[in-house]
């Protein structure tokens, strides 16, 4: 148990951890251009990659970097716009959420990760593999990954609510299939079945009189389309399936994206603020139908070792 504290009281430091390492790579290793052509077996002919980024917005897409490529992501989401001016559309408000995160790509087609998340001070472990890829004419008309992760909710038990529970309360599991197709030169789009689990749940939600399951079950869908070289718009929508209609709320995103060969910067409107894809499919409150949506970005980095 003591291991376990020290291990959570490292853990609620993750903006000071995850800065100092931004710095350290952005001084010290050169930045290097992506294989459109990724992961390409001898003697097929693969289809170019369905998306320029592992992120679509608020959802993981079916790519991967390739092997021995370091990837940084700075996630951010700014408070809900309601208030207007007086909190410059939620850039000002107090209720921001940020992520950091590491992901390295060790061989062709497995990805592993780690995150730090502000809200609830997350800590998530990730891990992404490529289980085939689109052919470019005859052969296999899509591509599909596996990506999964484990997090844990790292807040003191003053912050939280584990005041007296085990620490294996504290964990969360998420795991979906992601099948996409690149249509054209510019129109992709993907699907991803996905499956929540959380260790332990509040009895209802707040604000409700909605029992809430420790299961859920999602579906998400998004698509690309790019109508420059480098530019491309967004949009993505996730569906959870659970025992109300009232909550969770279903996320909807839109959003504009840039990229280079080593950087992908992505701007949006959404109404998840969770990041963490089962903190948004599991208690997600905002509903993008009453205007209740916020302004987020999120940048990666690539790197080559």
């Amino acid at each position: 148990m003591k291991t376990t504290r020290n291990l959570l009281n490292m853990f609620r430091r993750p903006m000071v951890v995850g800065i100092s390492i931004l710095l350290i790579l952005f001084v010290s290793l050169p930045a290097i251009g992506q294989d459109d052509e990724g992961n390409k077996p001898a003697g097929k002919e693969l289809a170019r990659p369905a998306f320029e980024s592992v992120w679509i917005i608020d959802q993981q897409t079916v790519i991967l970097p390739t092997a021995k490529t370091l990837e940084f992501d700075f996630q951010h989401r700014f408070g809900t716009v309601q208030n207007g001016i007086s909190d410059f559309y939620g850039i000002y408000a107090p209720g921001a959420n940020v992520r950091l995160g590491l992901n390295y790509t060790p061989m062709e087609k497995l990805s592993v990760g780690l995150g730090f998340a502000k809200y609830k001070k997350y800590v998530d472990l990730n891990a992404k593999y490529a289980i085939f890829q689109q052919a470019k004419e005859k052969g296999m008309p899509v591509s599909m990954s596996f990506f999964g992760n484990v997090a844990m909710d790292t807040r003191s038990d003053a912050e939280g609510s584990y005041t007296g529970e085990t620490d294996v309360h504290r964990l969360s599991y998420y795991g979906e299939l992601i099948i996409a197709r690149r249509i054209n030169s510019k129109i992709s789009v993907q699907i991803s079945p996905s499956f929540t689990h959380y260790n332990a749940v509040d009895s209802l939600y707040a604000g409700t009189t909605v029992t809430m399951k420790n299961d859920m079950i999602g579906l998400g869908v998004a698509a690309r389309y790019k109508f420059t070289a480098q530019s491309s718009l967004q949009i993505s929508y996730v569906q959870p399936f659970g025992s109300s209609t009232e909550m969770p709320k279903p996320g909807l995103a839109i959003g504009w994206e840039i990229s280079t060969s080593a950087h992908a910067f992505q701007f949006f409107v959404s109404n998840y603020q969770g990041i963490l894809p089962q903190e948004n499919i599991m208690y997600n409150p905002l509903d993008f139908g009453k205007g209740e949506v916020l302004i987020g970005f999120n940048i990666t980095r690539l790197w080559n070792f």
